[in-house]
């Protein structure tokens, strides 16, 4: 993906070298990386000015949902991590997740209890997506 990117944003090798402070070798090292450091990752998203981490961030919202226990056992007052009010959801997981009610695949109550999404947030989608 990062490779992609770079193609399409035409950015020299020398400017990335530069930037990475590192060889051109280096970085197609990076390229054909199975995985890369979060900190790597946030300079290419700098440079390219692109989120990379949003692929993580859907895959977490989307196959992840926090756990039931997790949220009785712990308050929001007593954590010392950032709280985040609302899940952001991409176009491409809220077609995703119609496609398949639409598609029969899954029923809305199936969705809500399996994707940790709320029953009114759903409903709001398959209203909009009617317009």
């Amino acid at each position: 993906m990062v490779n992609k990117r770079v193609v399409e944003c035409e950015v020299e090798v020398l400017r990335i070298c530069k930037f990475f402070n590192c060889t051109e070798d280096e970085v197609l090292e990076m390229y054909n990386s199975k995985s890369l450091d979060s900190e790597i990752l946030l300079k290419w998203s700098k440079i390219l000015e692109y989120d990379f981490f949003r692929f993580y961030s859907q895959n977490l919202i989307f196959y992840s949902p926090a756990s039931p226990g997790i949220k009785k056992r712990k308050k929001k007052a007593d954590s010392q991590m950032p709280y985040f009010r609302k899940n952001i959801y991409t176009k491409e997981v809220i077609n995703f997740i119609l496609e398949t009610i639409e598609k029969g695949e899954k029923t809305k109550s199936q969705v809500v209890n399996e994707y940790n999404i709320p029953k009114t947030t759903l409903y709001k989608w398959i209203e909009k997506s009617k317009k």
